[in-house]
């Protein structure tokens, strides 16, 4: 599923002619570009599509939107856990082990 995402602007900057931002999901920070809204500034909240700011959003309707979509696990659908990532690569033996391996591994015998 591909939602429109509110995000705060954190930094803006060029990159190749284009007006670029890093945009802050809550949490996750993407790269975004400003192109369709030339106006919106630091600190302010836009609603992003496939990596495209859209539309200006005021900061309460962009909070209460937010936890909403936490609420529904859709800013984990949306944009995975960090958290479980980060886990994940520390619960990974260090022989290269885990599910994939020991499936492979009694596959050959």
């Amino acid at each position: 599923m591909c939602l429109a995402v509110p995000g705060k602007v954190l930094e803006i900057r060029q990159r190749d002619g284009t007006r670029m931002a890093t945009v802050d999901f809550g949490g996750v920070l993407k790269d975004v570009c400003l192109e369709y809204l030339p106006d919106l500034e630091v600190g302010e909240y836009a609603i992003v599509h496939v990596g495209f700011a859209l539309q200006k959003l005021d900061e309460e309707s962009a909070r209460q939107t937010l936890a909403l979509f936490s609420d529904l696990g859709l800013l984990e659908e949306e944009f995975g856990d960090p958290w479980e990532a980060v886990a994940g690569e520390d619960a990974a033996p260090a022989s290269g082990g885990g599910p994939t391996a020991d499936a492979a591994q009694e596959a050959q015998r």
